[in-house]
């Protein structure tokens, strides 16, 4: 199994910036790519972007050239960075591992300001 475990969700003003971490630890070498999701309230919960063990990356269009998703093998961790935020992305955000095990963290609350 994979344990999750994100960080560095908070409140910003709209226009900011702010990154988020995700630290992966047990079966690292059973993960294919990691993700970040996010779920609004009364919405469901969607992709914002994935990467792959290899570096390959994807993004929802809604935050294409906004954020950045990075990952540092070396810790097992992989990186948001979320730049020029809107009220819009304010979210409950969740790191996801895919490969043998599907993983969730428990989530980081990110609220961005108008």
């Amino acid at each position: 199994q994979v344990q999750l475990v994100e960080s560095g969700g908070g409140l910003v003003q709209a226009g900011g910036s702010l990154r988020l971490s995700c630290a992966a630890s047990g079966s690292t070498s059973s993960i294919y790519f990691m993700g970040w999701y996010r779920q609004a309230p009364g919405n469901d919960r969607g992709l914002v972007a994935t990467i792959t063990s290899g570096g390959t990356t994807h993004y929802a269009d809604s935050v294409k050239g906004r954020f950045t998703i990075s990952e540092d093998n070396a810790k097992s961790t992989v990186y948001l960075q979320m730049n020029r935020l809107k009220p819009e992305d304010t979210a409950v955000y969740y790191c996801a591992a895919h490969g043998l095990y599907d993983s969730w963290g428990q989530g980081t609350q990110v609220t961005v300001s108008s």
